[in-house]
């Protein structure tokens, strides 16, 4: 079953051709600033299963656990759209915001929450934890 996604102007086109993998809800502080103060919900894809059209830009970045990343986001809208790590290219991380059916999948854990404000809800169903976990394999 293909999935597919895009931006809020709907510059940016993608198509998934691939269950998820995993879903995380991050609260490190990049993703406090993609996602306007709040946590993101991030979704993990094969790479090899993603086609994109439309124009994409990207901004490089080391995140808080060390990796080197690159987020993409749509340059007419602004709509962050991607995550991707240097260290994991077979893994493309889509924000759930972005999924055409953003409940395909909902978190399956809490990361980074000591870097969370005090405000923050915690799903109390979900693990958490205070920083980066392993990898998706």
């Amino acid at each position: 079953m293909s999935h597919t996604a895009g931006c809020l102007c709907g510059a940016v086109r993608i198509i998934i051709d691939a269950e998820p993998i995993a879903a995380r809800m991050c609260w490190c502080r990049l993703c406090q600033y993609l996602g306007g103060g709040s946590a993101t919900v991030n979704v993990g894809f094969p790479s090899d299963k993603m086609t994109t059209s439309g124009d994409v830009r990207w901004h490089d970045s080391v995140a808080d656990s060390g990796n080197a990343m690159k987020r993409g986001f749509c340059p007419t809208c602004g709509t962050p759209l991607f995550s991707l790590a240097e260290s994991r290219p077979h893994l493309t991380f889509i924000r759930a915001g972005a999924l055409d059916d953003p409940s395909l999948i909902g978190p399956q854990a809490v990361i980074w929450t000591d870097a969370a404000p005090g405000w923050a809800h915690h799903d109390p169903d979900l693990p958490h934890y205070p920083a980066q976990i392993p990898p998706v394999p």
